[in-house]
């Protein structure tokens, strides 16, 4: 690929990641960052009913977030657990 696609938060999701425990939002971060290089990595899910956007799984952790393939962005929407994540 070679093409590094710029990641953004949606405040809302800065917000929930700054409530995690410390080390779940460190590695929750590591996760966001390898997508610049692999936007839509294997493990990813695409959402059904919506447009380039997408679910990560870390753990019992979701990242909701859509893939802009023509304006290289990642926009990270929502992070949080899974209980809570789909409400």
């Amino acid at each position: 690929m070679g093409k590094n696609y710029k990641i953004v938060f949606r405040k809302s999701a800065e917000k929930q990641l700054l409530k995690l425990p410390k080390e779940t939002a460190r590695n929750i971060l590591k996760q966001i960052q390898s997508l610049s290089t692999n936007p839509v990595p294997s493990r990813s899910k695409k959402m059904a009913g919506f447009d380039n956007v997408f679910r990560l799984r870390f753990r019992n952790y979701r990242i909701i977030y859509r893939h802009e393939k023509d304006e290289l962005i990642i926009e990270i929407i929502k992070i949080g657990h899974r209980q809570n994540i789909y409400k």
